[in-house]
């Protein structure tokens, strides 16, 4: 059985590169993301689905729950890190990376802070999938399935740390540890209008 990390679907602040406020819901392209993953899963095995209460996560979540016949259980240690006064800020316009960056900005979380949540949710996780007899979906947002990826998979030897990863991708974990990567950032269910767009921004 394993645990399946879906980033959720497009919006129009990934597309411009913008750091995004909580509030950010799905692009066009992004509902169509959505319904492509949905679509992906059906026959996936998956019997539950977890997912960020953020719009774009909650909205890629439904799409999921709706294709698949399943609830939501919502939890907010899968949001993606705060960026606090930087949210709206152009991400190329800024002096900085403000995806790498260990201190709290003002109004934000700091990398430590956003590791231990992380770290918190990817617990929460393993023991929800250990209470299933099939597979969990778990739908939330680039820098979160990133730090999981560090923290707390093991990549195949052939893989390297995605620099991003795709809008809707799929990456697939051992449900045991040290929770194996079985499958990297996949977006071959993402076609025509719901193709993911590499130059959009993944995190923030």
């Amino acid at each position: 059985m394993s645990i399946y990390l879906i980033r959720h679907g497009e919006t129009a602040l990934n597309a411009s590169r913008t750091l995004q406020p909580a509030d950010t819901p799905l692009s066009p392209r992004g509902l169509a993301q959505a319904a492509a993953i949905g679509k992906r899963l059906v026959y996936a095995g998956v019997v539950a689905i977890v997912s960020s209460d953020l719009p774009r996560a909650a909205q890629t979540a439904s799409a999921i729950a709706a294709a698949c016949g399943l609830p939501i259980r919502w939890e907010p240690l899968l949001h993606e890190r705060n960026f606090g006064d930087l949210r709206g800020q152009p991400y190329d316009g800024l002096a900085f990376d403000p995806l790498t960056l260990t201190e709290a900005p003002p109004g934000g979380e700091s990398a430590a802070t956003f590791r231990a949540r992380v770290a918190e949710a990817f617990k929460r996780i393993v023991a929800l999938r250990a209470s299933l007899d099939g597979n969990l979906a778990v739908v939330t947002h680039g820098l979160v399935i990133g730090a999981m990826l560090e923290a707390h998979a093991r990549l195949a030897e052939h893989d390297a740390l995605p620099e991003r990863l795709g809008n809707a991708s799929l990456t697939v974990l051992s449900a045991l540890p040290p929770h194996d990567v079985g499958l990297l950032d996949c977006t071959r269910h993402l076609k025509g209008v719901a193709a993911d767009d590499a130059r959009s921004l993944s995190g923030g």
